[in-house]
């Protein structure tokens, strides 16, 4: 008989474990497949590493090392993801199901690598400007800073994803230099360790930047003090219980929830049987029904339908459910995988039969519901279930109770504000979506959803052809939602890597804001040197290195000429009778020309070491500049952020942001703006 291995803990450095404890089964057969370690977790060493080996190593990068270490490490597990897929068939998913956790969790970590390149500084300081003027004389201004807290994050997450659920919260704390401590559901545990051990073996990570809990967590939550974080996601009710933890109370420890909800599909009135859009909507139900066997956070679980219309949609999900294949996903034609285990089995059953109490059951076990496959009588299967509640506002299970696998409720509603209504007796979900051709339906009822909601998806023909449905979080946009969904938020961008920061407000002059923050701050000192900015190779330069120009005196000639290569032809331009009647009173330049007539004043033309200018950031067009006028621009270093990257050639390059200013002869501001350039590196 061969050995049933045991899985281990990754803690302190070290793989623990040995001793077998629970057993896993595998969801397709319930065969001995795994089990946990018996051997307790001393919890301090894990703490203590964390903080004194893992923060140091993290901050020995800064952000863009980070973000490089990231997407090396995305690329490495992606090279090994036919060894995930072999172990998560295990679990029931079918390869379908396992490319959202396994390919789900690597695109993840390639969003937040891009994401930090592009956003975040070669520092381990991220300002959050602009600074604001404090004093009537310059010398006192205030900012905000975002730096590493100096703790540890604690991960703590669902069976659903094993794989994603790990890398989608460890990419934003990665990044934010906090070392993490991953704890997945024991269930579906044994994915969850397979990747880390990619991960440590990827040579990838510095010392004590992720750690690893297999089983309990023990005495981990009274460990942890201010400076550290805990997200969680599941359910609502252990949620609760971990919010309550005296000593994340005492000690204010952010706690982020993102737990299991009710959502929603709305079908607006406006759609009929015969539309695209009808077919849209019963195609996205059927696949959040049957996708990962319903276990997601984010699965339709209610189906608002209006009255008229309620027997077409039972009788077109009836008929497409009737052809999903249900069984062990290695045999040709399966769609539907198993739960992840026999509790999942009796809790769905159990709940089910809770939601069946004054409802109809449209769809499920009775109708010929026989799972494929050698030895799945003993698997975690359960049938696609379709319900069907003709009063919702009287009904409060299927506001209430949540199947965690293939179930949904069909709910019938009379207009739109009912409709409203009734997505709003989840008591706050994830996401709804909305399957409607009318704009003016979309702009009256998503921000009634949305208050209640986390992300709301507008689903009809146009963006059908891109869409990627109601069930899938991006990691550009926010995913969490009020409520009952936690109150938390996750992803949405370089904002998850905030969330992991600690946001602090500074004061003092400019000179000593912009030392703090890496980037010049206006009213800052600056260095001015005969050799001008544009011929200094990217190590050469300093944040405050500065050029002010000569002088230049715009002229009605500039003007014409300008408006004959723009074809810009502007009555307040040329028309000097209708510029009289403005709130300038009379002609001026255009403001591109002034753009134009900046970019010849401090650029060097010669080749050297600047490449491109490849952006324009924060432009305004302050004061008006009229004929006559005479303009100058100052050019300063504002910051560097060094990619770590070579061109084709093997010559490295960095990016340089210069801001500018465009003053008249008065001393007056009449343009302001940031220049992104692409800056040759000597070395």
């Amino acid at each position: 008989m061969a050995t049933v291995a045991t899985l281990q803990s990754w803690i302190g450095g070290r793989w623990l474990g040995a001793e077998a404890s629970v057993p896993l089964h595998s969801a397709l057969n319930n065969s001995l497949i795994y089990h946990t370690h018996a051997e307790k977790i001393d919890f301090d060493e894990a703490v203590t590493y964390a903080r004194k080996t893992g923060v140091p190593g993290l901050m020995a990068l800064d952000f863009q090392q980070r973000a490089a270490r990231l997407k090396a490490l995305a690329l490495y597990l992606a090279s090994r993801k036919e060894e995930l897929y072999a172990i998560s068939h295990l679990s029931g998913a079918t390869r379908a199901d396992s490319w959202v956790d396994i390919e789900g969790g690597t695109g993840t970590l390639f969003a937040y690598a891009s994401m930090g390149s592009r956003e975040l500084p070669s520092s381990n300081v991220l300002h959050e400007g602009p600074a604001i003027a404090l004093g009537k004389n310059g010398g006192f201004s205030g900012t905000h800073i975002l730096v590493p807290r100096g703790g540890l994050a604690v991960h703590i997450n669902a069976f659903n994803f094993p794989i994603w659920g790990l890398l989608e919260k460890f990419a934003p704390s990665f990044l934010a230099a906090m070392p993490c401590i991953g704890k997945p559901a024991t269930a579906t545990s044994y994915l969850t360790e397979a990747v880390v051990r990619m991960m440590h073996e990827s040579g990838l990570l510095p010392e004590g930047s992720l750690q690893l809990v297999i089983g309990s967590t023990g005495d981990l939550l009274d460990r942890l003090t201010g400076a550290d974080v805990v997200t969680f996601t599941g359910s609502a009710d252990t949620a609760a219980k971990l919010r309550t933890n005296r000593n994340l109370i005492a000690n204010s420890v952010p706690f982020t929830a993102e737990a299991d909800s009710l959502n929603c599909a709305i079908l607006a009135p406006d759609v009929s049987p015969d539309d695209v859009e009808f077919e849209l909507f019963i195609k996205e139900v059927a696949r959040e029904m049957t996708g990962k066997a319903g276990q997601k956070c984010t699965a339709i679980r209610r189906i608002i339908v209006p009255q008229q219309h309620v027997d077409a949609v039972g009788t077109r999900l009836r008929e497409r459910l009737a052809k999903v294949s249900v069984g062990d996903p290695s045999v040709e034609g399966v769609r539907m995988g198993a739960l992840a285990s026999k509790d999942q089995q009796r809790d769905v059953a159990e709940r089910v039969a809770l939601l069946s109490r004054g409802n109809e059951v449209l769809f499920g076990a009775a109708d010929g519901f026989k799972p494929v496959g050698e030895g799945v009588a003993d698997g975690c299967f359960f049938a696609p279930t379709l319900l069907l509640c003709r009063d919702g506002m009287r009904n409060d299970a299927v506001h209430d109770v949540e199947a965690f696998g293939p179930v949904s409720t069909i709910i019938s509603y009379g207009d739109m504000d009912e409709a409203l209504a009734l997505a709003a007796r989840g008591k706050g979900s994830l996401v709804s979506t909305l399957v409607t051709k009318d704009p003016l339906i979309a702009a009256r009822a998503v921000p009634i959803a949305a208050a209640s909601h986390g992300r709301v998806l507008i689903l009809e023909r146009e963006a059908s052809v891109d869409s990627t449905g109601h069930g899938s979080p991006l990691p550009q946009l926010k995913h969490g939602g009020p409520g009952r969904a936690g109150g938390g938020e996750e992803l949405g961008g370089i904002r998850a890597v905030r969330h992991f920061l600690q946001r602090a407000a500074i004061q003092g002059s400019p000179t000593m804001l912009a030392a703090v923050t890496g980037e010049y701050v206006r009213g800052a000192a600056v260095q001015e040197s005969p050799l001008h900015p544009f011929r200094k190779y990217f190590e050469e330069l300093k944040m405050g290195d500065s050029l002010l120009t000569h002088r230049r005196t715009v002229t009605e000639a500039d003007i014409v000429n300008f408006g004959g290569v723009s074809g810009d032809y502007f009555y307040m331009h040329f028309d000097d009778i209708a510029a009289k009647d403005t709130q300038f009173g009379k002609r001026i330049a255009h403001g591109y020309f002034v753009l134009s007539a900046a970019a010849g004043l401090f650029v060097s033309p010669a080749p050297g070491p600047v490449l491109a200018n490849y952006g324009l950031d924060n432009l305004r067009f302050i004061t008006p500049v009229a004929i006559g006028d005479t303009i100058r621009a100052r050019l300063t270093c504002k910051r560097k952020v060094d990619r770590n990257r070579v061109d084709d050639k093997g010559v490295g390059q960095g990016v340089v942001a210069w801001d500018v200013q465009v003053t008249n002869q008065n001393d007056e501001l009449v343009a302001s703006y940031d220049i992104l350039t692409l800056v040759m590196k000597r070395g």
